[in-house]
């Protein structure tokens, strides 16, 4: 089957099937990309993850969500998170490889083949986790900011791994014979960042600038840019990941960012769907079989012991348990690098190619496990909460995770800061009437606080949170969160704890609306139902005659 329209409907059209069975089971689309890789590996006639089209279309998603991510995530924002992140990383690689290596020699492989093994299970992947954390909307959270800086950290350590693994064979003589030393690597680093920070700041925006006035040549403008930068990146020996990466941050202080986002997201989409299928068409069932008890351990490892090493990590720099569970369950998964890693030892000849597929079956089961423990984090940390203490620091507290010590009485609280939360926080502060805010961005409570408004870190959809709340002194509380869940946590608090005041929230939905008010909520709020009953009782009040 060597045409590639017929490869790319086949690949297409079994993973919708997978993709409709994983939307009415309610599990996550990215589980039934890699079962459709899986089947498609195994079909005969196929070739499994040597296709056509497999060669270049999966790359392009990768680029295309670093790209989007750079663009979202401006890298000042988590220089406060710096020694936490950097410390985290480094000390979890350096674990999970000793760990890695260890059972690898134990399972009979010698010191290269172990190396190898030990080193493609420290990293976690950063596709997996930004995917998961922009479906839940969870990006700007502290979590979201935290495991992101995490991965960026582990993918610039696979990345001088990779470039010394390079090195290191071309001494051998190994056949990779166009390896960069390491010195020659770090100068390059340095002047590929420096070139982001240059061209976004001198160039780019007259470039953008100039182009803004057509929104196709904006969209082209845009991805000539994250390919031409990218290309550049891997020219100079970096990965697909850190040049789109790159080339999304020179653009995150564009003013046509949000317009880019926009008309990149549904290509990002499809491409990323392949990107899934293509991890999972990796999975070859013969040498499975043989090496299924290391598969079987090492998901374990993965799944169990690297979420540990994260939370005493994490704990000792004061965050709460709440923050660093999510993040530790977050990074429960093995990264595409772990692939990338095993690939250029087994060119080398130091590595046996059957190991790629126990590594590739490792890294899908725990993508598969991993999705599902993220979708359901929020229960299974209700489970876990009081096991959760022992990880917290007894004496020391993060600055953003900081606790309200004032008391407030006859107050307004409110949850979220955004375009429900924002025009209520202006009204309150002209009219002086007193009001606390809570918010899962970390920016917003340090914008809030620089303009001396009451602002605490906090998600409401942890209990923990909501229990150290003054909500029984309240005047008002409004959540101008959609979330269902969170919505239902709160008025179930609120009603535990014999709240008096009126409670406002925010439905996504319509049908939300009856069993928020069941649920003791006194108004609830639905955005798109507000602006079309406003329409329509302007129509019916001023037709034909309409004024605003």
């Amino acid at each position: 089957m060597s045409n590639i329209f017929v490869q790319l409907a086949l690949i297409l059209g079994i993973s919708s099937i997978f993709g409709f069975m994983a939307l009415r089971t309610k599990l996550p689309i990215i589980i039934a990309y890699l079962l459709a890789g899986v089947l498609i590996a195994i079909l005969p006639g196929l070739n499994g993850s040597n296709l056509a089209v497999f060669k270049f279309l999966p790359d392009l998603g990768i680029a295309l969500v670093l790209f989007l991510i750079g663009m979202e995530l401006n890298l000042w924002e988590i220089k406060s998170l710096g020694k936490p992140i950097i410390f985290t990383s480094l000390c979890q690689i350096l674990i999970t490889s000793l760990a890695g290596f260890t059972i690898a020699y134990l399972f009979n492989f010698n010191t290269m083949e172990s190396f190898y093994l030990g080193v493609g299970l420290a990293f976690s992947s950063t596709v997996v986790v930004i995917k998961m954390l922009l479906e839940k909307k969870e990006l700007n959270s502290l979590f979201g900011k935290l495991s992101v800086g995490i991965l960026l950290i582990e993918d610039l350590v696979a990345i001088g791994i990779l470039m010394a693994i390079s090195v290191s064979s071309s001494s051998f003589h190994l056949g990779l014979q166009n390896s960069l030393p390491l010195v020659m690597l770090i100068i390059k680093a340095g002047g590929l960042f420096l070139a982001t920070f240059l061209l976004s700041r001198y160039v780019l925006k007259s470039v953008f600038r100039a182009v803004a006035g057509s929104v196709e040549l904006l969209f082209l403008t845009a991805l000539t840019w994250c390919f031409v930068f990218t290309t550049v990146a891997v020219v100079l020996g970096f990965s697909v990941v850190i040049g789109a990466f790159l080339a999304g941050i020179a653009l995150a202080s564009s003013p046509y960012q949000v317009q880019i986002q926009g008309k990149i997201k549904p290509l990002r989409d499809f491409f990323l769907a392949l990107f899934f299928v293509y991890l999972g068409a990796h999975v070859h069932l013969p040498d499975l079989v043989k090496g299924w008890p290391l598969m079987v351990i090492f998901t374990s490892y993965i799944l169990l012991v690297k979420p540990l090493i994260i939370l005493l990590c994490l704990g000792v720099f004061g965050f709460k348990k709440h923050t660093i569970f999510q993040v530790a369950i977050h990074l429960t998964q093995l990264s595409e690098f772990s692939l990338v890693i095993l690939l250029v030892g087994i060119n080398a000849q130091v590595a046996p190619p059957y190991v790629l597929s126990i590594v590739s079956a490792a890294t899908v089961c725990s993508v598969i496990i991993s999705t599902v423990l993220i979708s359901y984090s929020r229960e299974i940390y209700k489970r876990l909460s009081p096991l959760l203490s022992f990880f917290e620091h007894k004496t020391k507290t993060h600055i953003l995770e900081d606790k309200l010590t004032s008391e407030l009485i006859d107050h307004v609280m409110i949850f979220g800061s955004h375009r429900v939360g924002s025009p209520i926080i202006r009204f309150l502060k002209r009219e002086k009437i007193p009001f606390m805010v809570m918010d899962f961005n970390p920016k917003v409570i340090e914008g809030l606080r620089a303009e001396d408004i009451v602002a605490i870190y906090g998600d409401v959809g942890d209990p923990d949170v909501l229990e150290g709340l003054q909500l029984e002194n309240a005047r008002l509380i409004i959540c101008t969160a959609e979330d269902l869940a969170d919505n239902e946590l709160l008025l179930l608090e609120c009603k535990r704890r014999r709240v008096r005041a009126p409670i406002v929230v925010t439905a996504g939905q319509l049908e939300d609306e009856e069993i928020l008010q069941k649920l003791g909520a006194d108004y609830v709020l639905i955005p798109d139902k507000v602006s079309a009953d406003f329409l329509v009782e302007k129509l019916k009040t001023h037709w034909p005659q309409i004024k605003f």
